[in-house]
């Protein structure tokens, strides 16, 4: 069962995403948004838990927040670098699938750090069991636990740490 205050965070978030979408706080505009994330909150609040857990402090805001400008960052660093790989004639990859440690416990910051590095070129999140994640890389620079874990998981996983319980 949800929480009401994970209820409340799914209400709003839909309702931004409503305003977003039609560009408009138009009190007719407004009041089907008002109606339709009511329903779907209403019906789905259980189907719908992405936000359960996440913390509603500032810290953990702002922790969101950086943890999507780094992912940013990840994925336009990563997208040149396989760029360079791919218009290189010899093709300098290293492929392998490492184990990388996963400190996280909370099962929606499992998930985003699995599908943050699955969307990130050059990283494929393969299996989550316990407290390993096993990544294909398409440029190993190391095929031991710690530097997987240090190179793949680490980065996004200070972030997805300050956000979840």
């Amino acid at each position: 069962m949800t929480r009401p205050v994970d209820s409340l965070k799914l209400f709003v978030t839909l309702l931004v995403f409503w305003i977003l979408l039609n560009g408009s706080v138009a009190p007719g505009t407004l009041a089907v948004g008002l109606a339709v994330v009511a329903v779907i909150v209403f019906f789905f609040r259980d189907a719908l838990s992405v936000l359960s857990g996440h913390k509603l402090t500032l810290p953990a805001i702002w922790a969101s927040l950086r943890f999507v400008g780094y992912f940013l960052k990840e994925l336009v660093k990563a997208n040149l670098q396989l760029a360079a790989i791919v218009l290189n004639p010899r093709l300098p990859i290293e492929p392998a699938i490492v184990a990388a440690e996963v400190k996280l416990t909370h099962p929606v910051a499992r998930l985003l750090l699995a599908n943050a590095i699955t969307l990130t070129p050059g990283t494929l999140s393969v299996q989550l069991t316990g407290d390993t994640l096993y990544v294909h890389w398409v440029v190993a620079k190391g095929t031991d636990r710690e530097t997987a874990t240090r190179e793949i998981v680490a980065g996004f996983e200070r972030y997805l740490e300050a956000m979840y319980d």
